[in-house]
């Protein structure tokens, strides 16, 4: 063995590496051993005992103290699956930013419409939005011009109206790209003051950031935190008395066009006799807790004889409400007053039991059920013509009492050309929760640089006595009357906070707003105790096929395959010390990438040692034998091993979240099985021989197992040709009949693991859920009886912040269940899904292809490629066919998803593994044999590799038969794939690829071959 110094140097320097990447984790886990003893069971003093230490020395080394934290961020990161958390993927709203880009001329029609058709394409498409909407542009008229739209001051320096549309589009690409990377900076700044440990945050093109938030409890407040957009505005407002009247004609309008009420329907404003909301409360109550400033005088305004008449009006129906008759009372009042109906006017009866208007700008009450439906109204052209043309709408944050079901309606004024807010957030240079100087709650004190302190002090000097209002996000937080000018740049947001919306509120305000609103389109969920589970269940089937592999090498290889056994380990070794070195994410199918890397780890050795075994059988000595066996070896692993590596890089490219996971401790686990089975155990023999111990590669029961085999393989082909054909014919016809159980990653949609006290009928769950849900949700067991996996598209087109937070409140209150039962979630928005569905088509696609041109530099002659794709489409089709058949009918999910994509690319890259082992052995006994008669060489270089090929499948089969009996739920229907996969794999390696090879090269010589 040629530079054995230089090989055992290196192994010892990469042992001392992973070594030292390790002992972070041990330390890390001693140190929260400790914790946990000391807080014996208290998260929250846990919690306090880890955050004293963050920055305390717990681990010297090499005369240097790391801290707990340094110690944390360099240990082996879990994934979300293994310790619970939240996985969102966010999508920038480009669509949003153009519009603002646009300004004032965003009401173009034709702009407006090319917006829309836009939007419908993205869902099919893969190109960029602003290349989509470029093309919708055009298309809804070909003679417009966007220059004549974006030719506003912002842009005079790069937009002029000689500019051309491809010209205009260029702009607006790089204000989109630029205002991605600014959403991706703000939203690190976000979560890194929002105190996650081990955050992750990456660019995914498309517009898309993946963030992963490990431990993570409350997932609403995630939400807010990272979809606001922190777009603060200060607004001097209108004062309620003085757009009564203009409401008044709205209602009269309505009365005349109820036409206008768009999507609106008569029962969906009809209150039951109770005059109670969905929610249980007395909206009537809550308006009499509403709080109103002192009013010290009448307006002589009300005195109007129309006016009181009206007023009088909807009091007395208002208060029927209560009565016997209150729902066809009201029902005729909402015929005659249909937006009063709707939203109750800002009035109030005083001491003197006289109707007045509430002072400031609140002009209205809505129940927070209806306020869609007046925006609707609000929306209508005809409606918009009966109101101050400065006239803008906004609701409050929240309901003005705790207990109410309502939210105000509040007047801003409109004072500047161009529609934007006389101040806004660009100004403020501090933000941070305080507490009220006179009531001690929560707000938000904000200090403001010297040109917002000038603003500040013009518009607080104009609106003495009149309300400012303060808005975030188009939601009214606080409207305060001013007093008198503010000077010093200082202002605060008040409102019914705890302490950490106030702490989460003032990070956001401080990381800066948002250049485009970014919304959730794809967001995962585990719970601590689904994450532990993981983790017992990932170890236990980790441990298993451990035993399971060095059990056998050591049974059927003798003394020979303790040097694999101990070469395997070398490789547990290097794989976690390279994740860790790398900051790589293990997660539960990453686990499962280890367990099948041990399996396939074996192969190496296995190819070598029973290439060894042959050598012996020619009368060669040990030493000669170890040394001609690795030479001889060395192709087919390398072969092997490149086309299997192949496919997790392409795995990597596509896959995202858990499947990169996969991908990345695959990648690592070819390597160092590469290094560890070629290099580690050649080192033990030559250790072995350079003390004179002996070797075995072989017991009594098996030395001569596979000599008397000769199985016509060539000869039987069309026999296995019928049979595949006859298995994949029943495939596609259930494929066409029953088609596939859709995962939401390829479909849309929201899922719950829910698990329940006692075991459940998924019939029950489902009628519970229909009606909240408005259509039949899918309910499957999931794992033991207790536990359903319930999958549904409710609220997944809702792109509001709160839908899903409505969602699962829905599922809770809908089953009756409390939040810890929910133990993970998952969703995928539709666009998500679509682009999921392409990106495993291609990754499929692209895999065959990056094969066949390998096989065909590798062995040069297409005949060998074209017989592996063929092999490698009808293990595909198989493995298809059989979860379409399936499906439903199995006591586990075979759900087509990213999980399943990720099993056929491995199918691929072992079958492919096989296959090439087979097509080397051919190639080389053609060499040593080109007199030969073809079948027949074939024949014996397929049966030569029997014995290897038996031995690697039965492997890997056991190790993950062991995935799938202790890996856990999750992974089930990954690991059937894959253990079809290796059977049908082995069979068309064999069977299939070699006789096609055959058929396509009828009639050419051996030497053609070659």
């Amino acid at each position: 063995m040629q530079s054995k110094g230089a090989i055992r140097f290196l192994a010892i320097l990469l042992g001392i590496v992973c070594l030292y990447q390790l002992s972070f984790t041990i330390v890390t886990k001693r140190v929260e051993n400790k914790a946990h003893k000391a807080a014996n069971g208290d998260d929250a003093l846990y919690t306090a005992y880890i955050d004293s230490i963050q920055n305390i020395g717990v681990y010297n080394l090499l005369f240097k103290d790391y801290t707990y934290k340094e110690c944390k961020d360099r240990e082996v990161n879990l994934g979300l699956d293994l310790k619970g958390g939240m996985n969102v993927t966010m999508e920038v709203s480009v669509a949003d930013l153009i519009k603002a880009m646009a300004g004032t001329n965003s009401s173009d029609l034709t702009f407006q419409k090319a917006i829309t058709d836009a939007q419908e394409m993205q869902k099919t498409s893969q190109e960029p939005f602003v290349t989509l909407f470029g093309k919708a542009f055009a298309k809804a008229d070909p003679n417009a011009r966007l220059a004549a739209i974006f030719n506003n001051i912002e842009f005079q320096d790069k937009i002029n109206f000689n500019s051309t549309n491809e010209e205009v589009l260029r702009v607006i690409k790089t204000e989109a790209d630029d205002a991605i990377s600014r959403t991706f900076n703000i939203l690190r700044t976000r979560i890194d003051k929002f105190g996650v440990a081990q955050p992750n945050i990456q660019q995914l093109g498309s517009g898309r950031i993946l963030i992963e938030l490990p431990g993570v409890k409350e997932p609403e407040r995630v939400r807010k935190l990272l979809q606001g957009t922190a777009r603060l505005e200060f607004w001097e407002t209108y004062e309620n008395s003085a757009i009564f009247d203009d409401l008044q004609k709205v209602n009269d309008l309505l009365k005349a066009k109820p036409h206008l009420i768009t999507g609106i329907k008569p029962e969906e404003i009809t209150l039951d006799t109770t005059g109670a909301d969905s929610t249980g409360n007395n909206p009537l109550e809550a308006l009499t807790s509403v709080t109103t400033p002192e009013i010290t005088t009448s307006d002589d305004s009300l005195k109007d004889t129309s006016k009181s008449s009206l007023l009088s009006k909807i009091e007395s129906d208002s208060a029927s409400r209560d009565s016997a008759d209150a729902a066809a009372s009201f029902e005729k009042f909402a015929k005659e007053n249909p937006l009063f109906a709707l939203l109750n006017p800002a009035i109030f009866q005083n001491e003197n039991n006289q109707s007045e208007y509430r002072k400031g700008p609140v002009i209205g009450y809505s129940l927070i059920k209806d306020t869609l439906k007046v925006n609707r109204i609000f929306s209508n052209p005809e409606v918009l013509a009966q109101l101050p043309k400065d006239l803008k709408l906004a609701w409050s944050v929240k309901p003005p009492t705790p207990n109410s079901s309502l939210l105000e309606l509040v007047a801003l004024k409109v004072t500047s050309r161009d529609g934007l807010p006389p101040l806004d957030g660009s100004v403020i240079v501090d933000a941070r929760q305080d507490f009220g100087q006179f009531n001690s709650m929560p707000e938000i004190s904000m200090n403001m640089n010297a040109e917002g302190a000038k603003s500040w002090k013009r518009l607080t000097g104009e609106n003495i006595g009149k309300s400012i209002a303060i808005v975030l996000d188009n939601y009214v937080y606080s409207f305060p009357v001013v007093q008198g000018e503010i000077a010093c740049g200082r202002s605060s947001i008040t409102g019914q906070f705890s302490i950490s919306e106030a702490k989460d509120l003032a990070n956001i305000l401080k990381a800066g707003k948002l250049p485009a609103p970014a919304r959730i389109v794809e967001e995962a969920i585990v719970g601590p105790s689904l994450g532990k589970e993981a983790i017992n269940a990932g170890m236990m089937s980790f441990i298993i096929a451990l035993v399971v592999v060095l059990v056998f090498m050591v049974t059927y290889y003798n003394n020979a395959g303790w040097a694999a056994d101990l070469a395997l380990f070398a490789n547990i070794f290097f794989i976690f010390g390279v994740l860790a070195s790398l900051g790589a994410v293990l997660t539960l199918p990453g686990i499962a990438g280890i367990v099948l890397t041990i399996g396939m780890s074996v192969d190496a050795n296995v190819l070598i040692y029973e290439r060894v075994r042959e050598e012996l059988k020619h009368g060669k000595g040990v030493r000669l034998a170890i040394s001609d066996g690795f030479k001889h070896a060395y192709s087919a692993i390398i072969d092997s091993n490149v086309t299997t590596l192949l496919t997790g890089i392409i795995l990597f490219i596509f896959g995202s979240g858990p499947i990169q996971g996969f991908a990345t401790t695959l990648i690592i686990g070819i390597l160092t099985s590469l290094f560890s089975a070629i290099f580690i155990s050649r080192l033990v023999f030559e250790w072995r021989l350079a003390k004179n111990k002996k070797i075995k590669f072989s017991t009594s029961w098996n030395e001569k197992l596979y000599d008397h085999i000769n199985i016509d393989f060539v000869g039987k082909r069309k026999i296995f040709y019928v049979i595949s054909g006859i298995v994949i014919a029943i495939g596609i016809s259930s494929m066409v009949i029953r088609s596939f159980s859709l995962g939401i990653d390829f479909k849309g949609g929201r899922s719950y693991v829910v698990r329940f006290d006692q075991p459940v009928h998924t019939d029950d769950v489902r009628s519970k859920l229909t009606e909240p849900f408005g259509a039949a949700p899918e309910v499957k067991t999931f794992g033991p009886s207790n536990q359903v996996k319930i999958t549904t598209t409710y609220l997944i087109d809702d792109h509001s912040t709160e839908a899903d937070g409505r969602a699962e409140e829905t599922l809770i209150h809908a089953l009756g269940i409390d939040k810890s039962f929910i133990m993970s979630s998952q969703k995928v928005g539709p666009t998500v899904a679509d682009d999921l569905k392409k990106s495993a088509v291609m990754a499929v696609i692209f895999s065959l292809i990056v094969i066949f041109l390998y096989i065909l530099v590798r062995f040069r002659k297409w005949t060998f490629g074209a017989g592996a794709v063929v092999a490698l489409t009808h293990d595909v089709l198989i493995i298809l066919s059989l979860f379409s058949l399936f499906w439903g009918i199995l006591p586990f999910s075979l759900e087509i998803d990213q999980s399943f994509i990720a099993a056929i690319l491995t199918v691929i890259g072992y079958s492919i593994n096989d296959t090439v082992v087979v097509f080397d052995r051919i190639r080389e006994h053609i060499a040593n044999h080109p007199k030969m008669e073809r079948n027949r060489v074939i024949n014996d270089a397929v049966n030569a590799t029997l014995s290897r090929t038996v031995n690697t499948s039965l492997t890997i089969f056991f190790v993950l038969l062991t995935i799938f009996v202790f890996g856990g739920e999750v992974i089930r229907g990954f690991s059937f794939a894959l253990l079809i996969g290796i059977i049908v794999g082995t069979y068309s390696s064999i069977c299939l690829a070699t006789p096609i090879v055959v058929d396509l090269a009828k009639e050419k010589p051996l030497t053609q071959l070659k």
